[in-house]
């Protein structure tokens, strides 16, 4: 394979460019440190078999056994990629370019392919880092893959993915769990929330309704106290016209005893005059009994001219006092009407009393529907507070796992600051190597000029040392190619 490095940039046979930084060189150095480092560590590796097996039931490849005996570029750059895609750390913007990076490149269009398996690279060396790979994965195991390094990282990166997938399916009951709880617990706020909206309705109509009970008792209060009067009122009417039954029943006997009297007189006049026409003798004492029985009856007509001007009287004032009923009875016809339209309105009184009743019982009802509510309502909450009971123990539970998590990561921390300095340590002295190795370099080459100096001198001396006693000397023929190879 033929390789060309101008300012940085690798070029190989097959194509690809490759961007060699100073922090990607110093980047190696470390990479190597640590493999170095970790190689007393033991990681596990899987067969081939069990590499195309694996492959296979998870849908990420279909690989066959010459495959990986005799991988090729293309065939680990479509097998990296594909693991990644399936764990899902190799995203969709992997072919996004740093502009300032494509600054640097005479044509960028180029260098396409370089990129994304530089960025692929990457990639793979963070996954294999972050799974503390012992061997470190180089650039030369994309472009030139060996079999054995291939399946060890391959077999690295499914040993993890068989290890996630069974981390996955341990707490996925648990999450299907949560998110079931999750689930009820918004439909248990929304009845909650439901429930006392309904509750709200029912506060706010009995206190819209309350204003009307009240005037409703104001007017029932009113109309009982009238009823009250107009009854005392009527006992009293009741009672004036009962007395004045008596005083009429008073007055027809004496009217009935004054007429019983006048027949009687009337009578006997009659028998009197009967009399009158059957002896002389018997007239004289007629005569004598009739003036006696004249002035009987005089007295008797006085009698009874008082007696019927008595009555007269008597039945003037009876006539007044009927005007007086009878104006007492249209009074007591007005004040029943008014004692009917009392009834009336007792009618009304009860029918909203019926009411009043029935809205109590609709109010018993909903407070026993407000009860029951209540008591699903107080039912929600032990149950809302049992599930964050629930939750705070699995929050308990996953803050104890991630402060393992973070201790565990703190003393990996540690370990790196650790590696970190005994690379540096390392560093330093591979930069003590490097400036002693440059100082040999160019002590060796100032050693070699002067050598070259002294050696062009010799042979400048021995030319003109040979041209004095050439001919002094048998001809010697000098091989200037030789002279120069020597020195």
């Amino acid at each position: 394979m033929k390789v060309v490095m101008n300012k940085g940039i690798c070029q190989v046979n097959r194509g690809y460019y490759f961007i060699f930084f100073p922090s990607l060189l110093q980047q190696l150095k470390v990479n190597k440190a640590l493999a170095l480092k970790m190689s007393r560590f033991d990681y596990p590796t899987l067969p081939r078999q069990d590499i195309i097996a694996v492959l296979a039931d998870t849908q990420i490849a279909s690989v066959r056994d010459e495959d990986l005996l005799k991988p090729t570029a293309d065939f680990v750059t479509n097998l990296y990629s594909s693991i990644l895609l399936h764990i899902n750390t190799f995203q969709d913007d992997h072919d996004q370019v740093d502009f300032s990076a494509l600054e640097q490149l005479e044509n960028p269009d180029l260098h396409v392919d370089s990129f994304r398996a530089m960025n692929l690279f990457h990639k793979i060396r963070e996954m294999l880092a972050s799974l503390d790979c012992p061997e470190i994965f180089t650039l030369r195991d994309l472009i030139k893959p060996e079999p054995d390094r291939t399946r060890f990282f391959v077999g690295a990166i499914l040993n993890f993915c068989l290890h996630r997938e069974t981390k996955l399916n341990a707490i996925r009951p648990i999450v299907e769990d949560l998110t079931l709880i999750d689930e009820q617990r918004l439909a248990l706020e929304a009845r909650i929330s439901q429930l006392n909206g309904e509750i709200e309705e029912q506060n706010e109509s009995r206190e819209r309704e309350i204003p009307l009970v009240q005037e409703i008792d104001s007017n029932v209060k009113e109309l009982r106290q009238t009823i009250s009067g107009l009854n005392n009122h009527q006992m009293s009417l009741k009672a004036s016209i009962k007395k004045l039954k008596e005083r009429a029943k008073e007055m027809d006997e004496k009217i009935s005893n004054a007429d019983f009297a006048l027949v009687q007189a009337v009578q006997e006049n009659a028998n009197l005059r009967s009399k009158i026409v059957q002896s002389p003798d018997k007239l004289q004492r007629a005569l004598e009994e009739k003036k006696s029985l004249q002035a009987e009856t005089r007295n008797a007509e006085r009698a009874a001219m008082q007696s019927f001007q008595n009555k007269t009287a008597i039945l003037e004032v009876y006539t007044k006092a009927h005007k007086k009923m009878s104006k007492n009875f249209n009074q007591m016809q007005a004040i029943q009407e008014q004692v009917n339209s009392t009834k009336s309105v007792e009618k009304d009184v009860k029918v909203l009393k019926q009411k009043l009743s029935d809205e109590e019982v609709l109010e018993k009802s909903l407070e026993a529907k407000l009860v029951e509510r209540q008591r699903k309502v107080d039912q929600l909450e032990e149950l809302n507070k049992q599930l964050e009971k629930e939750r705070d123990h699995s929050y308990e539970e996953a803050s104890k796992e991630l402060k393992n998590v973070k201790l565990e990561v703190e003393r990996k921390r540690h370990d790196l600051e650790a590696r970190q300095n005994d690379l540096e340590g390392v560093l330093a002295e591979v930069d003590a190597i490097t400036e002693e190795i440059n100082s040999v370099r160019e002590s060796g080459a100032s050693k070699c000029q002067e050598l070259g100096r002294n050696c062009e001198e010799v042979v400048a001396e021995f030319y003109r040392h040979s041209n004095s006693i050439r001919d002094l000397l048998p001809h010697i023929d000098v091989d200037q190619a030789v002279v120069e190879k020597r020195s």
